[in-house]
């Protein structure tokens, strides 16, 4: 089996797709209601019961994401999410992936810089045995030779197609320059010399250190009662040791007001600045969300897209978005332009940047702004049992409380013009960092 892992995708997708059809009869707007289970061992999940469709869905998240790769071994935790489905307690590889297609179940794993993800996706009157394979599947990673040496070669050829991709460029040359000698920098799908360097041991040793019960954040979703769910946990957690052996990584200082060139020789220049940005758990958040949103968020009635790319014909293709971690938040606006185009396009977006931190926002972009924010966010996160279960996850990755989501747009309908004035200063004021791909002339 073929199978492509990457940072922050990777899936052995079987045969699931009847199910992705099938709508999802949880009422989003009103309350869904959301049940804090405990499990015998003291593990906690967030639960939600819905017998509309005959599917469980359960997600996962493990504290300790690609920071975690020691210093020379880039690209260990990726390299571990590939080899979950290939083999696991007395199952080789050839083995575990039969059972999964017998049982018509979808498993996949994941990592960025802070998390670990994995999710299980299975038939009702299946999960039992499903969920037994996950169990296999975190508790007992066979992390195989023959397995290990297959997936290290499919992410090397990965890596090796990418050197030259503008977009991979960008995005390593722009965490070195904002982030230094942080772990937020690493390359976190690693090279070919560090994942040659990568090993079985190396792997256990990992997995041991990140994959305990103090460590994980849980969301299961479909026709499951909390008594139920409470077993589930512990089948397949509960035999996890009690405390994590992570590295404590430190809260990153953004290195802003540099500018960094990378020569690349193509028609079109990318442009990516970054400003200061807020953290998930800062009052303000809803403000710079807000503000973000108008200023360069998607859609077509954005201010950048407008002035950018509506109005003077500049670019292919800009916005804005928070890039939120655990140890840092910044505002990126990207752009991509004709290379003979980019001082205008730049002028352009600082124009505008700088208008905002002056002026802020109408009151008719505000209420525009909120309209969409709320409304879009059943579309976004609860379209399937599987995007309550991640969103679930999500919140308590964000130490967000159980009761967010019915208070979520009381929060934003808060928001005020003097409040995203006053973000809008605080973030787009200082120099941003400047990161310009493309020609040396042009």
């Amino acid at each position: 089996m073929n199978k492509k892992p990457h940072i922050f995708h990777r899936a052995s997708i079987l045969a699931f797709s009847l199910f992705l059809s099938l709508g999802l009869g949880v009422s989003v707007a009103g309350a869904l209601n959301i049940e804090n289970v405990t499990s015998k061992k003291g593990l906690h999940g967030w639960l939600v019961e819905d017998n509309t469709v005959p599917v469980v869905s359960i997600q996962f998240s493990i504290g300790g994401g690609t920071t975690q790769d020691p210093e020379g071994k880039e690209g260990l935790a990726n390299l571990m999410t590939g080899l979950f489905d290939e083999g696991a307690g007395d199952l080789d590889s050839q083995a575990f992936q039969g059972r999964l297609d017998d049982l018509g179940a979808e498993m996949a794993f994941s990592v960025n810089r802070d998390r670990m993800r994995g999710n299980m996706k299975m038939l009702a009157d299946k999960r039992n045995e499903a969920i037994n394979l996950l169990a296999l599947a975190v508790q007992k990673p066979r992390f195989d030779n023959e397995a290990i040496e297959r997936i290290r070669e499919q992410l090397v050829a990965e890596l090796k197609a990418s050197e030259k991709d503008p977009k991979t460029i960008a995005q390593n040359r722009l965490l070195t320059l904002i982030y230094g000698k942080h772990p937020y920098s690493k390359k976190g799908e690693g090279t070919p010399e560090t994942l040659g360097t990568i090993s079985r041991d190396d792997l256990l040793k990992a997995h041991h250190a990140m994959f305990a019960r103090d460590n994980i954040h849980i969301g299961i979703v479909g026709p499951v009662k909390a008594e139920e769910a409470a077993t589930i946990i512990d089948k397949i957690f509960g035999a996890l040791p009690e405390k994590a052996d992570l590295q404590k990584i430190e809260e990153a200082k953004l290195n802003l007001g540099g500018m960094a060139n990378v020569n690349y020789d193509l028609p079109q220049t990318s442009l990516m600045l970054v400003y200061p940005g807020v953290k998930r758990n800062d009052p303000q958040f809803f403000a710079a969300y807000l503000m973000n949103y108008i200023l360069g968020g998607p859609g077509l009635t954005s201010r950048l897209f407008s002035e950018v790319r509506e109005k003077r014909g500049l670019a292919y293709t800009v916005g804005s978005s928070l890039m939120l971690y655990e140890h840092s938040a910044a505002l990126a606006v990207s752009t991509g332009t004709r290379s003979s185009e980019a001082q205008k396009t730049l002028a352009t977006i600082r124009n505008e940047v700088k208008k905002m931190a002056d002026d802020g926002v109408s009151e008719q972009e505000l209420e525009d702004a909120k309209s969409y924010v709320i409304g879009s966010y059943a579309v976004q996160n609860m379209g399937s049992s599987s995007d309550i279960a991640a969103t679930l996850v999500g919140l308590q990755d964000e130490n967000l409380p159980i009761d967010y989501i019915e208070k979520r747009q009381a929060l934003i309908n808060a928001v005020t013009r003097e409040q995203i004035k006053a973000i809008a200063e605080k973030l787009l004021r200082p120099e941003p960092a400047l990161l310009v791909i493309g020609p040396s002339k042009g």
